[in-house]
């Protein structure tokens, strides 16, 4: 507490939340601002434990009435307060001192409120009799107004400083925009039934700035001096948080981050006749968490520090301070610390999973989080149901009409989630055991027998968790008595059922449950057959309840913070000898806010009380320890706490230095008696004090000085039987100095021992050491500095094991260059591969012998990046050219497919050709199967596809130069079938002349062919186009004489190209070369054509008449008449 000077009361106190001043006014003008500031000479007290001292203790002088608004503007760092006068005074920061900026009076009215909005840029301030002025941070005046009639008492912005809140004298609450318009009058749920005056006692709306507890989450606080209180979720919720906090209010505030609100005021004492001041905290949802008692007659106000682990409370003319012990959402599971906080950018609760063994962090964003609760290795996350994950497969498992609530999550100690849990009972309280989770509601309680997958797939947990094994869930109304030898069920309907004593807290341990309810009464049931076992009836609510290792002590914490004890398992009592059950021991310990029994010894425990920690032994305390941590583990006689308030101000780079281990007083003793006194005395006053961790630190004390017979003696009292065989095998060992090292390198000091090895010259046992370690780089060296010759295996073996150093760091390059000298081709190959080196890889394949037991997997490497023929060349070495062909089909590559398959007799690539070639004709992707086959080498059918693309294209009737190049193309595969041919009977027939085979393969050719037009007449379709091309080029060009001749050798082809046109352009072209007797010829064709309609008939006949009344239908030159044979016109 700081007392203020000359007993002058205070009416206002408010902490600056970013740089911490705080600001006091009270009567006759006063006004200070102070500042508390940690001392940290000593690195072990960090956090509330550490003393703090008043660096800044300015008194402000400029006020003459009693100062009754103090606010900050933490952006601007000023400070506005002021007077019951109404003057108004801005003060800001000048080289570490408070100096006046602006003042302003209006001396009509009194300021009953002022605000700063979010960013700090405009302040509201409301007088008493309704006047309000909006200014900005430079002193600007923005808008003002007059209220008429109206008494104001209070004014809050919104986070957007979009809308204004303003409290009247009458309790009334109206809403105004940022302009000083009114909207509507706020309904007040929380009044519903109050009747009588009623004043606000404060409204607070926490603008955001810290992230929200979860989603949508009740920030907007308003609380009247009769107790009601309600939080909204935005200005107009109809569906706010109500509370009734039963005292009388007289001010109210969020912390930092919105999670806690703070309700100060006074309360009447049931047992006294007076009015006792109080702290009352609670969560945004209204449930409470915590009460706190405060000396003194009259509060008058209450203010958070910016980290939310101190409170000051404005009481008389004191300030007090309290310290809050947040309860953090965290757990502690093998070495790794979780916790969780929640961040401005992001909805999700951010949990971190901090394994301080390695100083390695993995993170995990976790919707709706409740509790983190950990035991052993694992952990488990409570969460609401996300409702855009409908469970589809649970409707099947539980008949229950409405979706699951909540979701309990196994997590392993890397929060890789396990296994998970659908529930619909609230997880208000879970605990957990080596086997069980069990989550609790106010009504009821779910048991979970969960089974760790060791070697389940995700597959197989996927199966796991979809059949619901009977008896692994269980669900036990708090009313009733199960008797532990039937099966529960899983019904989530017990739930509904409400209870008139709801639970308040559980704890588990592996043989016994215990469950705490509201009522005092505590009921205990045996594990893992739920059964209820009794009840003890308590006269306080328990808070948190704990059991020690063997479940025979309970160690309970109500809400006041006293910690008190209960036997639960039998005890003779002396004297009466008759047995005494549930004994309340005579013990009891103020402000305790953590416990934490040892996991190895039912007498021993640790506690936190205030900023002290506490070790009792029997219930007798060792002398405390300064500090403010939280206790992860008690075991070995440490204890291991963490400083989560340090951490989680800066939650993403945990340090190491907020991890504690503090030793007990026998450890401390039993090492300071070794160190001074000798191993005689320490080793009798472990005997009368035995703990197994004692012994071995006797033994280890022993072996140092060689005493290998205590060592001996020790190790069996620790039953640590690998101790025990050492000290035989350091008994069979002659020379002392060998002993000695033998014994640093059991400490794990390594350099040590290898020093020692060194000196005797044994430099084979100082690199089996490193070998033992796995430090290869060291045992290289080891090898390279000796003289003589180094083992050669061994060289090889550590230039592996560093290639694998690399390779497994992904770095390739280095890999490389050892795996070379270590001739590890394996690991060679797969770092060639990676670095993309194809030519080294396949130098690497051809330096192989063959069927060597790589070659099938560097084939495959080169198979994937499209390297056919290194592929092909792998395969072949090592004897596989069934791989080889498949490789080449799987890659196109049919010729050389073929090709293999002929020289390795495999019939089956033909059927295999065939049936993709009918894949791809089955798409009409016909060049695609032309290509195929041409690179298979069966030009035929080839050939045959070709030319069927070319009549298609002639059909079109479009573009005759491409019908042209089909043909040709198509008569140019011919031709290779051709050839073909000839080679395959050259081959066949060698000794035969020429003449005869290339006759001997045309007759072949002919005995196989079935299409004799494909063959015979490859050409035809080309020389159809080939003329019919020229014939117009020719006209064009106006080499008309030869246009008629060209158009004259078309008349051949009328197979190919329709006779209408072939007969037209002989019409063009001689009527054009005034030969109109081959002419008249032509039309007379074109007129007996079948294939024209009777008005294209009836066209041309138009056409003919029109020409030939004009000209005789004679040729004028004779030379045509001879070219042209007889029989023209059939």
């Amino acid at each position: 507490q700081i007392a203020i000077p000359n007993n002058i009361r205070l009416k206002c106190v408010s902490w600056n939340k970013d740089q911490g001043f705080i600001a006091c006014g009270g009567e006759e003008g006063l006004l200070k601002v102070l500042k508390l500031e940690m001392q940290t000479d000593d690195a072990k007290l960090k956090g509330l434990a550490a003393p703090s001292n008043l660096s800044m203790n300015q008194t402000l002088e400029g006020h003459s009435g009693a100062v009754q608004v103090v606010t900050w503007n933490e952006q601007y760092q000023k400070l506005t307060t002021s007077d019951q006068n109404g003057l108004i005074i801005v003060w800001m920061l000048y080289k570490g001192s408070w100096y006046e900026e602006m003042i302003n009076n209006r001396n009509k009215s009194v300021v009953r409120s002022m605000s700063w909005n979010a960013d700090g840029q405009k302040i509201c301030i409301v007088y008493e009799d309704g006047a309000v002025i909006v200014g900005s941070v430079d002193g600007n005046r923005i808008w003002g107004k007059e209220l008429k009639g109206i008494q104001l008492a209070h004014v809050a912005w919104s986070p957007d400083s979009k809308i204004l809140l303003f409290g009247m004298a009458n309790g009334e609450i109206h809403m105004y925009d940022n302009l000083g318009n009114f909207i509507v009058k706020m309904i007040m749920n929380c009044l519903v039934n109050v009747t009588g005056a009623i004043s606000i006692a404060g409204i607070h709306w926490y603008p955001g700035t810290e992230g929200y507890v979860e989603p949508d989450c009740p920030c907007l606080a308003i609380c009247f001096d009769n107790g009601r209180c309600q939080i909204m979720r935005y200005e107009n919720d109809e569906n706010p948080v109500l509370i009734d906090t039963g005292m009388n209010v007289v001010s109210i505030q969020w912390n930092r981050c919105g999670s806690v609100l703070a309700v100060a005021g006074s309360q009447r004492a049931v047992s006294q006749d007076k009015d006792v001041n109080v702290v009352q905290f609670y969560t945004p949802f209204g449930e409470h968490l915590r009460t706190l008692k405060v000396p003194g007659k009259q509060m008058t106000a209450v203010s958070w520090e910016g980290a939310g682990l101190r409170i000051g409370l404005a009481v008389d003319s004191f300030i007090y301070f309290a310290n809050i012990r947040p309860d953090y959402k965290w757990g502690y599971c093998s070495n790794t610390v979780v916790y969780a906080y929640t961040r401005p950018d992001r909805l999700e609760y951010c949990v971190v999973f901090w394994d301080t063994k390695n100083n390695e962090k993995y993170v995990k964003y976790v919707k709706f989080l409740m509790s983190i609760t950990t035991c052993g290795d694992f952990c488990i996350l409570a969460t609401k149901a996300d409702d855009s994950h409908p469970q589809f497969h649970y409707k099947t498992i539980h008949e229950s009409p409405f979706l699951p609530q909540y979701v309990l999550v196994l997590c392993n100690s890397i929060g890789t989630p396990l296994d998970s849990k659908y529930i619909d009972i609230d997880p208000l309280f879970v605990t957990m055991t080596k086997t069980h989770v069990i989550a609790a509601s106010k009504e009821a309680f779910y048991t979970w027998q969960y089974r760790v997958a060791k070697k389940l797939t995700a597959m197989e947990i996927n199966q796991v968790a979809r059949t619901r094994k009977e008896g692994r869930e269980r669900v036990y109304h708090i009313d009733e008595t199960p008797s532990g030898s039937t099966e529960g069920t899983l019904d989530f309907t017990k739930a509904i059922t409400a209870t008139r004593d709801p639970i308040c807290c559980i704890t588990a341990t592996d043989k016994t449950l215990i469950v705490g309810r509201e009522s005092g009464t505590i009921q205990r049931y045996s594990l893992p057959n739920v059964g209820l076992v009794q009840k003890y009836v308590l006269n306080y609510r328990a808070y948190q309840l704990s059991l020690n290792c063997n479940s025979s002590r309970l160690a309970i914490i109500d809400i006041t913070g006293v910690l008190t004890f209960f036997d639960i398992e039998v005890r003779i009592s002396e004297g009466s000898g008759q047995p005494n059950v549930g004994d309340p021991l005579k013990f009891e310990r103020k402000d305790v806010w953590d416990m934490k029994w040892a996991n190895d010894n039912p007498h021993l425990f640790a506690m936190m009380e205030k900023t002290r920690m506490y070790v009792f032994r029997n219930l007798d305390p060792e002398e405390p320890i300064q500090t403010s941590g939280y206790i992860c583990n008690f075991e070995d006689l440490e204890i291991k706490s963490v400083l989560l308030d340090e951490i989680l101000k800066d939650p993403e780079h945990p340090n190491k230095d907020y991890l504690i281990n503090f030793e007990i007083r026998s450890l401390r003793d039993s090492r300071a008696l070794i160190e001074k006194v000798g191993i005689e005395d320490a080793s009798q006053f472990i005997e009368d004090n035995p703990h197994p961790r004692l012994w071995r630190l006797l033994a280890e004390a022993a072996l140092q000085k060689l005493d290998l017979k205590t060592a001996e003696q020790a190790f069996v009292r620790c039953k640590d039987y690998q101790g025990i065989e050492f000290v035989k095998r350091l008994g069979n060992l002659q020379s002392e100095s060998m002993k000695q090292a033998e014994v640093a390198a059991y400490f794990g000091r390594f350099e040590e021992a290898e020093r020692m090895y060194l000196d005797m010259d044994r430099r084979d046992l100082a690199i089996s050491l490193r070998i033992k370690l796995g430090d290869w780089f060291r045992v290289l060296q080891l090898l390279k500095s000796g003289s003589g010759d180094a083992d050669d295996t061994l060289l090889e073996q550590a230039y592996n094991a560093i290639g694998d150093y690399f390779a497994d760091r992904q770095k390739w390059v280095n890999a490389v260059q050892y795996y070379l000298q270590g001739r590890n081709q394996e690991r060679l190959a797969e770092c060639y591969y990676m670095l993309e080196d194809y030519e080294g890889l396949e130098r690497l394949a051809n330096s192989l012998p063959e069927n060597h037991k790589l070659l099938p997997d560097i084939g495959q490497m080169f198979a994937t990046v499209g390297m056919c023929d290194q592929t092909v060349s792998a395969y072949l070495k090592c004897n596989q050219p069934k791989a080889a062909v498949d490789t080449c089909v799987h890659l196109n590559q049919w010729n050389k497919a073929v090709e293999l398959a002929k020289n390795h007799n495999m019939k089956e690539i033909g059927s295999l050709l065939s049936k993709y070639a009918s894949h791809l004709l089955e798409k009409n992707k016909i060049l695609e199967a032309i290509e195929l086959y041409r690179k298979a080498h069966h030009f035929l059918d080839a050939a045959k596809l070709m030319f069927k693309i070319a009549d298609e294209e002639a059909k079109k009737r479009t573009k005759p130069l491409r019908v042209k190049k089909l043909y040709v193309l198509a008569a140019l595969l011919v031709e290779n079938y051709h050839g073909q041919m000839k080679t395959t009977q050259g081959k066949n027939k060698g000794k035969k002349s020429e003449a005869t085979s290339a006759l001997d393969g045309l007759l072949e050719e002919d005995a196989t062919s079935t299409d004799n037009r494909v063959i015979d007449n490859a050409w035809r379709g080309a020389e159809a186009y080939h003329f019919f091309l020229l014939a117009q080029r020719q006209l064009y060009e106006g080499y008309v004489d030869a246009a008629m001749r060209t158009a004259l050798h078309l008349r051949d082809y009328e197979d190919i190209i329709p006779a209408v046109e072939i007969y037209s352009l002989l019409a063009i072209c001689s009527s054009a070369n005034r030969a109109f007797g081959s002419c008249s010829k032509a039309f007379i064709k074109l007129e007996s054509l079948d294939s024209l309609s009777a008005e294209q008939r009836q066209l041309y006949e138009d056409l003919a008449l029109e020409i030939f009344t004009k000209y005789s239908p004679k040729d004028n030159r004779k030379s045509e008449l001879d070219s042209i044979p007889e029989g023209y016109v059939e």
